[in-house]
């Protein structure tokens, strides 16, 4: 969800910047980078580990309602995602939303999206991204075989965690740089994603489709 379908990284930097500067410490914009994709209660303990003098709950709780305020006003949706979703839900394909977010975020997108028909939450699993635990629970969820999935995403955590659990993993460089690696399909934009690159990936056809220089 976060950064792959929706640009909320900026939010979660800034509610990020105001906890640990609310606090007297210093927050930068590689500090936020190095949080991405990562589980809640392991970005909480960062912040605490700098000075953010509060409990794990109630850190993953400022973030969350900052940046669930946030997407209520504005729902950031990155470019192609509303599309790729849409030609999808047309073409009958079942979709899960596998994000570390915890519910009071990711179900409200989901319903305002309307598109999915399982959501997996950071806080609805033991094991949290990087993990395989997420994605195989939205495949039994859905009633289909990890294998013949196809997981999206732009943190190194959900791409260590989609290709672990089995799926077709695709990864598209957001705010982290995304490296090569086995059986990772790269893309420059959710558009690169349509019906026929789909099947190619099913298929199990390793792509790169970034765009040269």
């Amino acid at each position: 969800m976060d950064g792959t379908l929706i640009d909320t990284e900026p939010y979660w930097m800034a509610a990020e910047t105001e906890l640990v500067e609310a606090h007297g410490g210093v927050w930068t914009h590689q500090d936020g980078l190095a949080l991405v994709g990562n589980p809640m209660m392991v970005s909480a303990s960062v912040l605490r580990d700098r000075g953010v003098d509060l409990p794990l709950e109630e850190i993953v709780d400022f973030l969350n309602r900052q940046v669930a305020a946030a997407v209520a006003a504005e729902l950031p949706w990155q470019a192609g995602g509303q599309q790729v979703l849409a030609d999808l839900r047309d073409a009958g394909v079942p979709m899960a939303l596998v994000t570390s977010s915890f519910r009071i975020l990711a179900e409200p997108f989901a319903e305002a999206a309307g598109l999915f028909d399982v959501v997996v939450t950071g806080d609805g699993v033991t094991r949290a991204k990087p993990d395989p635990e997420p994605y195989q629970l939205a495949a039994q969820l859905l009633g289909v075989d990890i294998e013949d999935c196809v997981a999206i995403e732009d943190s190194g955590a959900g791409i260590t965690s989609a290709l672990a659990s089995g799926a077709r993993a695709v990864a598209i460089e957001v705010m982290q740089p995304v490296a090569a690696r086995p059986g990772l399909s790269r893309i420059a934009a959710l558009s690169d994603l349509t019906l026929p690159t789909f099947a190619r990936i099913v298929r199990g056809e390793v792509l790169d489709l970034r765009r040269a220089g």
